[in-house]
């Protein structure tokens, strides 16, 4: 199924106190960031196919409210999302986010 529409049945988030200890610990982003990106533009989904043994996953590049990039994996569970990591992007996801971005801006002027 399509990632993105697989997304936007999704109604709210389902957190794993493991996984916001792990990503907090490892990366220092919160879940209030992971939320955000959810809700800003541009967002950038994909199927995260290498990881998708047990349960389909998906990423998505986005930025916060402050403006902090970032890549974000997750699952979807009936209408949550559920994060399973989060860091910020790599030089060569920010490159792809900041295209998308540029021409997002572009469409809207």
């Amino acid at each position: 199924m399509n990632s993105f529409h697989e997304l936007l049945r999704c109604n709210r988030f389902e957190w794993d106190e493991h996984n916001t200890e792990k990503i907090w610990v490892k990366h220092h982003v919160s879940p209030t960031e992971c939320e955000q990106i959810f809700f800003n533009v541009p967002l950038i989904v994909g199927e995260d196919i290498k990881h998708s043994k047990q349960e389909e996953r998906y990423y998505v590049l986005g930025n916060t409210d402050a403006e902090r990039l970032l890549f974000i994996v997750f699952t979807i569970r009936q209408d949550r999302i559920r994060v399973i990591s989060a860091r910020d992007m790599n030089r060569k996801e920010r490159k792809v986010y900041l295209f998308h971005e540029k021409e997002n801006t572009k469409l809207q002027e």
